[in-house]
């Protein structure tokens, strides 16, 4: 599985776009009000487990990595994390069934995890002004279940060539 934290918000950068061979305008709004969504991925089987939480940091990561557990409780998870500070982190929690493999630090196009941020980005978020952050979660909680309901998507935007090999090997 490949793991990774999203920051969302009601901040949205306008994207370009065409309309009837003109470029519309965008809204823009900068709130500062942002929600984090901690995300893995099982490319091998389109799968995917999530949390939408306040912050980044140990604790929350400890919250993600009991869900992830519980829910894969049959399974031996090899959890590909970049390295911030809360992976090291010596009051990290992680359980018997999960074993990370770091990724080489500030390499982010190595995690598959941030296909899915741009996907979500793209076509949940992009020129949307919310005017409360439960619209925003509402938002990207909707993308969510997009990809988890379209496994094979899920699975050709995600499987880069070194899971592939792993899975294959």
């Amino acid at each position: 599985m490949a793991q990774d934290e999203g920051r969302f918000g009601r901040i949205n950068i306008p994207k370009r776009a065409w309309c009837c061979n003109e470029r519309p305008k965008s809204p823009r709004q900068i709130v500062r009000s942002y929600f984090y969504v901690f995300l893995c991925v099982c490319p091998h089987k389109g799968t995917l487990s999530s949390l939408i939480l306040p912050e980044s940091n140990t604790e929350m990561m400890n919250l993600f990595l009991e869900q992830v557990s519980e829910e894969y409780k049959d399974f031996f998870i090899i959890m590909q994390v970049d390295q911030a500070g809360w992976h090291r982190s010596k009051e990290l929690k992680i359980p018997k069934n999960i074993a990370f493999a770091y990724q080489p630090a500030y390499s982010p196009e190595l995690n598959p995890v941030e296909h899915i941020w741009d996907d979500i980005r793209e076509k949940e978020t992009a020129n949307i002004v919310f005017d409360t952050i439960a619209q925003a979660i509402t938002a990207v909680s909707r993308g969510i279940r997009r990809l988890i309901a379209n496994p094979k998507q899920l699975s050709s935007m995600t499987m880069f060539p070194h899971i592939k090999e792993v899975v294959l090997n």
